[in-house]
C-alpha cells in the first residue's frame, strides 16, 4: 500500500500542475491546527500522547466505568479532557462555540445526538424529539448541511433483529414497529420540510436490512424531488458494493434521488465474533485491502452516477479523500459541488477536515452531544478506535507534535 500512495500522490501532483492549481497536502499542520491555541494544542498533545499507550486507555476506561457506576465525582475530570476534545457540549446551545469556530473555517456541523436510548418507548420518543430539535437548527443556517439519527436511537435491537429475520409480531411487537414507523417518517418529514438533508446511519448486519428499508422507504416518499434521506453503506461488508449498484439502479427506475453516506465499517470485532459463535458467513471482506478496494471503487460509481446521486465520505482515510480528490478534477467536478461531502468526527483528523475545507471542498464535522454521563458509551468507542484504527492515535500524536515544534521554530 505505501507504494500505491505514493504513486497516486505523484500522479495526483502531475494534475494539479496541469490544471495549475494548488493540491490539497494532508501534511500542512499550520492549516490543521489553525483554530487552536498554543495551550489547547498542548492539551491535545497530552491527550493522544495517553491515548496512544492501549494499556493505559483500557485501565482508564475501566476505572471511569467504576467510578461512574459509583457515582464519584469525576465529570469535571472527563468534561475537560475527552469529552471536550470529542464533543460540542452537554445540549445544542453549549455546542454553539464549536459550531461557529468550524463555520469561521467553512467546516459545517452534523449535531449527532449521543444519548444512547435506555430501550423504553419514553425514551425513544425523547430521542426523536432531541433530533426534530437539530433538524430545526440545521435549517436556520447554512452551518449545520446534515442531521444524523441512529434507528436503535429510536427502537430496540431486540425489534429490529426480530423484523430481519421475519419473525411474526405479537400485538405488542406491531404497535411498536409502528411507532418506529412514526419516529422515522416524522423526522424525515421534517428534514423535508425544513430543507435539511438526513443521514440514517449504519448498525449491525443483524438489523441493518431492517435499517435499510426504512431508509429506502424514506427515500422514495422524500427524495423525488432533491436529496433529503441519506442511506449509510459500510464498506467492510463484501456485499456493500453490490448492493450499492443495485440501490442507484432502484433509485433510477422510480425517479428519486439517492443520497448516499460512505464508511468503512465499526463494528468489525462484533461482527467477527457473532458470525463465529451463531456459525453463519461472515458479513466482513477477508482483508482491509478489500474494503479499501471497494471504499475507492464506490467513489467512482458514485461520481459516475451523480446524476441521481449525492454522496458523503465519511472517512478518516486519507487515501481515499485523495482519491475522490482526484477523481472530481479528473471529471472536471468543482471542488464546492453540493451534492459531494467529506466528513470526519470532531477532534480527529483535523488535518483533513481543515485542510479540505482550505482549498474550497464542502467539509462536515460530527459534534457529538449530550450529558456527559449518558455520552460516554460513544467516548469508550472513540477511546478504543483511536487504539484500532491502524496508527490513528499515533498519526494524530505525530501531527500536533509537529505542530507544536513549527510554532515554536516560528518564534
Amino acid at each position: 500500500m505505501p507504494e500505491t500512495v505514493e504513486r497516486f500522490k505523484g500522479s495526483f501532483q502531475a494534475e494539479d500542475r496541469k490544471n495549475d492549481k494548488k493540491p490539497v497536502s494532508f501534511e500542512d499542520t499550520s492549516i490543521a491546527f489553525s483554530s487552536q491555541s498554543n495551550a489547547k494544542l498542548r492539551k491535545t498533545y497530552w491527550l493522544f500522547a495517553l491515548m496512544n499507550r492501549g494499556w493505559l486507555v483500557n485501565l482508564g476506561t475501566f476505572f471511569i466505568k467504576i467510578a461512574l457506576r459509583l457515582h464519584l465525582p469525576i465529570k469535571f475530570l472527563i468534561k475537560n479532557t475527552i469529552f471536550e476534545q470529542f464533543c460540542g457540549g452537554e445540549s445544542i446551545r453549549d455546542s454553539e462555540k464549536t459550531i461557529q469556530e468550524l463555520h469561521t473555517v467553512h467546516i459545517g456541523t452534523i449535531l449527532d445526538y449521543s444519548v444512547e436510548g435506555e430501550g423504553s418507548e419514553k425514551s425513544f420518543d425523547e430521542t426523536a424529539q432531541e433530533i426534530l430539535r437539530t433538524i430545526e437548527r440545521a435549517s436556520e443556517s447554512d452551518d449545520i448541511p446534515f442531521s444524523v439519527f441512529k434507528v436503535t436511537g429510536l427502537a430496540s435491537t431486540e425489534l429490529l433483529e426480530a423484523v430481519q429475520i421475519g419473525d411474526s409480531l405479537n400485538k405488542e411487537q406491531k404497535a411498536q414497529f409502528d411507532r418506529v414507523l412514526k419516529r422515522v417518517d416524522m423526522l424525515c418529514r421534517r428534514a423535508y420540510e425544513r430543507n435539511v438533508r438526513i443521514f440514517i446511519d449504519a448498525e449491525e448486519s443483524w438489523i441493518q436490512d431492517t435499517i435499510d428499508t426504512l431508509a429506502y422507504e424514506m427515500m422514495d416518499r422524500y427524495n423525488h424531488e432533491r436529496p433529503v434521506v441519506y442511506n449509510t453503506y459500510q464498506m467492510y461488508r463484501w456485499e456493500s458494493l453490490d448492493r450499492l449498484h443495485r440501490d442507484v439502479n432502484e433509485a433510477h427506475a422510480k425517479g428519486y434521488f439517492i443520497g448516499v453516506k460512505l464508511v468503512r465499517g465499526a463494528y468489525l470485532e462484533k461482527e467477527r465474533l457473532r458470525s463465529h459463535e451463531e456459525e453463519y458467513q461472515d458479513p466482513i471482506q477477508a482483508t482491509k485491502e478489500d474494503t479499501d478496494r471497494d471504499f475507492n471503487a464506490a467513489i467512482d460509481f458514485c461520481l459516475e452516477n451523480r446524476d441521481v446521486v449525492s454522496f458523503c465520505l465519511g472517512t478518516h482515510n486519507e487515501y481515499s479523500c485523495q482519491y475522490c480528490v482526484q477523481k472530481m478534477k479528473m471529471l472536471g467536478i468543482e471542488s464546492a459541488d453540493p451534492h459531494i461531502y467529506f466528513a470526519q468526527l470532531l477532534g480527529m483528523s483535523d488535518n483533513i477536515s481543515y485542510n479540505l475545507a482550505n482549498s474550497g471542498y464542502n467539509v462536515a464535522k460530527y459534534v457529538p452531544y449530550g450529558p456527559v454521563e449518558a455520552v460516554m458509551p460513544y467516548l469508550f468507542r472513540r477511546a478504543e478506535e483511536n487504539k484500532s484504527i491502524a496508527g490513528q492515535s499515533s498519526r494524530e500524536f505525530v501531527l500536533v507534535s509537529d505542530e507544536l515544534k513549527r510554532r515554536k521554530g516560528c518564534k
